[in-house]
Parts: C-alpha cells; sequence; structure tokens
C-alpha cells in the first residue's frame, strides 16, 4: 500500500517536515542527531541519516521532520528523503524498535519522577500546552532539568537552531512558565 507524503516548511530553513497519512508513533516524538543512535532505535531515522547532507531526524505520531547540514542542498536532499521514507513506509518496515524506544523513555521518565512536584508541574505544562503547539511546527521540546529556579529544555525537530526558537523560549515557553508556577525564574536551552 502507496503511502501520501505532504512537504510542510518549517520556521527553520534548515528542517522540513513530511507528514505521512499513518501513525509513526503512538504519541511523543524521539529525536535522533547520531547515526549510532537512529541505527539503535529506529530503522527509518537510521536510512534517513543515511542520506548524505542529513544531521538530524525526528519523528512524531505522524510526521518526520529532517534536518540538514550545511552540504546538504534542498533540492537533492528533498528527493532521497521523499524515495527513502516512501520506500520504507510502502513496504510496512517497522519505523522504530518498540523495545529499544520504551527503555529509554522507562530511563527519562524515571530521572522526571526523581525531580519532584515542580518538575511534574512543568512537564504537565510542556505535555499539554507547548509540546502539540511547537508539534504543529515539526518540532519538539523536552524538559531536562528543574535546578535553582531555572529550567532547562531541550529543543528538538525544527525547534533545534530556528531563528525564531530564542523568542519562542523566552517570550511563549518562559513566560508561561513563570506564570503558572512561581519557582520558574527563567527558561534556557541546552
Amino acid at each position: 500500500m502507496s503511502v501520501n507524503i505532504q512537504l510542510e516548511w518549517t520556521p527553520n530553513p534548515s528542517t522540513l517536515k513530511y507528514v505521512v497519512d499513518r501513525k509513526l508513533l503512538a504519541g511523543g516524538a524521539l529525536n535522533f542527531t547520531s547515526r549510532d543512535d537512529a541505527q539503535v532505535k529506529s530503522p527509518l531515522a537510521h536510512k534517513l541519516m543515511d542520506v548524505r547532507g542529513v544531521t538530524a531526524v525526528m519523528i512524531g505520531s505522524n510526521f518526520v521532520t529532517v534536518t540538514k547540514g550545511d552540504e546538504g542542498e534542498w533540492d537533492e536532499l528533498n528527493d532521497a528523503v521523499m524515495s527513502a521514507l516512501d520506500t520504507h513506509l510502502t513496504a510496512n518496515e517497522p519505523v522504530v524498535d518498540e523495545a529499544a524506544v520504551a527503555a529509554a523513555r522507562q530511563a527519562a521518565a524515571g530521572s522526571a519522577a526523581a525531580g519532584g512536584s515542580v518538575e511534574a508541574r512543568i512537564q504537565d505544562i510542556l505535555d499539554s500546552e507547548i509540546r502539540p503547539a511547537v508539534a504543529m511546527d515539526g518540532g519538539d521540546i523536552t524538559l531536562d532539568r528543574f535546578e535553582e529556579g531555572i529550567v532547562y529544555l531541550h529543543m528538538k525537530g525544527s525547534c533545534a537552531g530556528c531563528p525564531s526558537s530564542t523568542a519562542t523560549l523566552k517570550m511563549g515557553i518562559e513566560g508561561r512558565l513563570r506564570e503558572a508556577i512561581p519557582e520558574v525564574l527563567e527558561v534556557v536551552s541546552v
């Protein structure tokens, strides 16, 4: 069965979003910035990271965000990415290695739970309000930690390196978290 792939531009000129007509992940997003990590956790991301010029791949529920480096040109890269996506998904090959992904998520959940109630409130706002909004632009934002009033976030997908991500981080996310959680003094990207 063939797959329908729609290309969407993102606010980040180094990133394109490919929306597909099937579910890739049950929820959340997975970000890959190394071929080794992709090889272990995602056959699809590994294929995409093999495309010359691709430096990062993020897989969402029904989309894939691809980031190019300096050596990549979108005209050539886009054709190779579309072909890899079409071939992989049409053959109904696995998108991720479920066991490897489950182990990584369990480790992340354990470290977040160790953070305490402020981190839980931050995580709740990220999951319910912020992450769905940035996913529309092909990005993701995850909590690294909360220490001494500072929220440390990972910017992923189209959010990583996006020219407007600083404004989003400071005016949008920081403002929302400070409004809801008095303990939050600042938000920074790691």
